[in-house]
């Protein structure tokens, strides 16, 4: 408050008229005072009073200003302003949608509204707990009490009775089966997303909008379904003939998790359309051999060599060289008349030992094209399950992500999750229920997908690279799966994995279920 508006006409002021004290700062103020002195002349300074009656005299019309111009509403009030009682009669005077509502039925409908934006939220958290995720089915997963609508009162007598929601889901009102179906639809089907941790508003809005619009599923084109199953077929064929041909050789292969294969032609395919110019991948033994021949085109004689002791390229003959499972390569490959040039780290045994070697390798090369978007060159990360959730180096990976001097844009981690580490059950080698929760460190999202359905395996993996692109931070992409054979190929799984491997002698391949999901749809 002005000085000046304290007390008008102090002794000493040069001009009695002078009314500077009248600002717009002061407007609330000398309006409660006026207001004030009407009702008693003396519960005010007697300057102030003296200032209010010379007004007065002038004829004052300040009790019309207080009423508002013509065009506002009369007798208009701040409901509620005085009595809590006003507030509900006038609530439930009100009409929605051109009927009367009595307090009753406003309370019924407010509470419908809240209780089903809580189970909203409810499955945006926690839905992903429902999903259908294990290819085997071995175990059954009980309805979590959140996840219920008795939770939040409602019962079997709501089921069709329509609730505003306005908009959330895009749906302006809906039943409770709607809501319902719609929540299972897009976050308990054969993908699960934990993105609710992420505290960047706007990542958090961008995933919720890209699942929720399109029911977190791609619709794709006879051409994409095609590509996927062909992409099956390479991945699976090459595991057979090696299997075959080579019975009980070390091969480490990615026999029951192939969606592996089209879920990184999908990455490689996308991020060229978004201006990724070089992919630095990493990656331990389980896989290498069928993503370097069927995502780094190195042909097959070369690896046959290899499996007869030989080397993949005759001047190499008389080195040290490497059992075939640890070399790294590098190719060009081209989508859409773009050129995006790959390249694979060479690996020891030691797992998950060349992540930070491969995030190092992206910010050298971002620095030489002087990509400070870090949008041309990606890293590419390819965990197993156990060793994602038990190597401290994939923390300390993590840790790097943000660090000025060492941040790279974001990487793509994907897991190769068949569920057994070695021999091992995952509730005998960790204390979380997926391997991922490494991850939440740097509130990367997380999307758990059904190795079963390539279609949403390579849905997610969209969404991943248009993630990193959007955002330049890590995300997570977990493939279940499983392990056909052992941990090796010399390995008799039955001896320690009895149940698991009776499911999984008994379950059709990937490429088998693919094949009849979409000629069923077709017919």
């Amino acid at each position: 408050m002005d000085d000046a508006a304290q007390v008008p006409g102090q002794p000493g002021q040069p001009d009695e008229f002078d009314l500077t004290f009248l600002s717009a700062a002061n407007a609330t103020f000398i309006a409660e005072m006026n207001a004030a002195w009407r009702r008693d002349p003396s519960a005010v300074d007697s300057r102030w009073a003296a200032y209010f009656e010379r007004l007065n005299a002038l004829g004052d019309s300040s009790a019309e200003i207080e009423q508002g111009p013509s065009w506002a509403r009369n007798g208009s009030r701040i409901v509620g302003a005085t009595d809590p009682a006003d507030s509900v009669n006038a609530v439930a005077a009100g009409h929605a949608a051109g009927r009367h509502m009595n307090a009753g039925d406003m309370r019924a409908a407010t509470l419908d509204s809240l209780r089903a934006v809580m189970l909203i939220r409810a499955y945006r958290i926690r839905g992903h707990l429902l999903a259908d995720l294990d290819p085997l089915s071995l175990e059954t997963k009980p309805l979590h009490p959140e996840l219920d609508p008795a939770t939040y009162g409602f019962t079997d007598a709501d089921w069709d009775r329509p609730i505003f929601i306005n908009y959330v889901l895009g749906l302006e009102t809906a039943t409770l089966r709607e809501i319902v179906e719609t929540l299972r639809k897009t976050y308990c089907s054969t993908i699960g997303v934990e993105f609710m941790h992420v505290q960047d508003p706007a990542q958090k809005a961008w995933i919720q909008e890209r699942i929720e619009a399109i029911g977190n599923r791609t619709d794709f084109t006879k051409r994409g379904k095609k590509a996927i199953y062909e992409r099956l077929v390479d991945a699976e064929q090459f595991e057979k003939y090696l299997h075959k041909k080579y019975t009980g050789t070390k091969r480490f292969g990615v026999d029951g998790g192939e969606a592996m294969i089209p879920a990184l032609e999908q990455i490689l395919k996308r991020g060229t359309q978004l201006g990724v110019g070089e992919i630095v991948v990493g990656m331990a033994h389980r896989g290498r051999l069928n993503i370097l021949h069927n995502v780094f085109g190195k042909p097959f004689r070369a690896i046959i060599s290899e499996f007869l002791g030989n080397p993949a390229n005759p001047e190499d003959a008389g080195g040290s060289g490497d059992v075939k499972y640890h070399m790294g390569a590098s190719s060009d490959r081209e989508f859409d008349g773009k050129t995006v040039h790959l390249s694979l780290a060479p690996n020891p045994s030691h797992l998950e030992i060349v992540d930070p070697v491969v995030v190092g390798r992206v910010r050298a090369k971002q620095e030489q094209r002087r990509d400070t978007e870090r949008k041309e060159v990606v890293g590419i990360l390819l965990h197993g399950d156990a060793a994602f959730a038990g190597q401290g180096v994939v923390a300390e990976t993590f840790a790097f992500s943000a660090l000025r001097g060492y941040r790279t844009g974001g990487t793509i981690h994907i897991i190769h999750n068949n569920q057994i580490g070695f021999t091992t059950s995952p509730h005998y080698s960790r204390s979380s229920p997926y391997p991922t929760d490494v991850a939440k460190m740097v509130m990367a999202p997380i999307f758990h997908v059904n190795g079963d359905d390539p279609e949403a395996v390579v849905h997610a993996a969209r969404i991943a690279i248009e993630f990193r692109q959007a955002f330049g931070s890590d995300v997570v992409l977990d493939i279940f799966c499983y392990r056909r054979f052992g941990h090796n190929e010399g390995d008799e799984p039955m001896f320690t994995q009895p149940l698991m491997y009776k499911a999984i002698s008994e379950h059709p391949t990937t490429s088998s279920i693919y094949a009849e999901s979409w000629s069923l749809k077709a017919s």
